[in-house]
């Protein structure tokens, strides 16, 4: 990827006082429950810079990039995972990807989107019809991608992405992600949260839990979920991870179990996009243009440019 950088000065400032950006997975109710809570503030501000979004392009985009990142905690082992949100309404859908190793990035399915009036609020549900969530899952050294589609049900990106994880894989999961501007449309904060229940056997867990206090705990944990602040205002007055995790979840007893980096990253490189015209006919390449003039290829995925001469592809 060619990395742009942040150039905005009032970003970088605010930057610089809040928390860094990272992601907490954490466990709590003795492994009933698993979760994961992201700043990503920098990662959305990179992918501002890197695909030239607007206001409204970064809080669709961005919530999908939140989510990408905190579903890469349920990958079981090495391996990518992608997260395809596609609509027919004003606002087609998106496209992200993530990486085992801590990298997202991602496009907007249709550029930009339609509005036909100023905003007066951030209620994305307008701008989003009827329409599908696709979730592969590819691991290292399997040769087939794991697939699951399922009709959207909502206007939230959030709770379209819990309903997949309960239709599609029978598991109770939560998401909540958020994206703070300020007066001036800059992203000032964000961050996501994620919360699943475990599978169990036998319907306990270990012989601890009746199957009415799993029940009771579900209940609790719900309320709890629902109690958390608004994610991207609590990063950007210089909230942290921890006060979320030990406050919120407080009757669980929550343990962090590691930290992660996730960054905005992509592995093209002007190395590939030569192997990939190296393959098209002599013919189309004529077609391209002078033999003087260069190429310009872009990367949907992170918004990188290369520019490659003719004389560089190897046939």
């Amino acid at each position: 990827m060619i990395k742009k950088h942040i150039e905005d000065s009032v970003v970088l400032k605010n930057l610089e006082k809040i928390e860094k950006d990272g992601m907490s997975v954490f466990v709590m109710a003795d492994g009933l429950y698993r979760g994961a809570l992201i700043n990503g503030t920098e990662l959305i501000n990179q992918m501002r810079v890197q695909q030239e979004t607007g206001i409204l392009e970064t809080l669709v985009l961005g919530q999908g990039l939140l989510s990408c990142a905190l579903m890469i905690t349920t990958l079981k082992e090495k391996g990518r995972i992608s997260l395809s949100y596609e609509t027919d309404g004003a606002c087609k859908g998106f496209l992200v990807n993530g990486d085992s190793s801590g990298y997202v990035n991602g496009c907007l399915l249709d550029g930009g989107i339609p509005v036909e009036k100023p905003l007066e609020n951030w209620d994305l549900a307008p701008y989003f019809g009827n329409g599908i969530i696709k979730v592969t899952k590819s691991y290292v050294g399997t040769a087939e991608p794991l697939t699951g589609i399922v009709e959207l049900k909502y206007k939230s990106i959030a709770e379209n992405i819990s309903w997949y994880y309960l239709q599609s894989e029978q598991v109770n999961t939560a998401f909540n992600t958020s994206i703070m501007f300020d007066k001036d449309g800059r992203v000032t904060g964000a961050g996501g949260l994620f919360l699943q229940e475990m599978p169990r056997t036998g319907g306990v867990l270990g012989g601890k839990y009746t199957e009415q206090e799993v029940g009771e705990i579900r209940l609790m944990a719900e309320n709890a979920f629902r109690a958390a602040p608004s994610l991207g205002q609590w990063f950007s007055e210089g909230g942290n991870r921890d006060d979320i995790i030990y406050g919120l979840f407080r009757e669980f007893a929550p343990s962090v179990v590691y930290e992660r980096n996730i960054v905005f990253d992509c592995d093209c490189s002007n190395l590939y996009y030569k192997r990939i015209l190296s393959r098209l006919p002599e013919g189309d390449l004529l077609e391209l243009g002078k033999d003087d003039d260069p190429l310009e290829v872009k990367c949907n995925k992170c918004g990188s440019v290369y520019r490659i001469f003719k004389n560089e592809i190897i046939k």
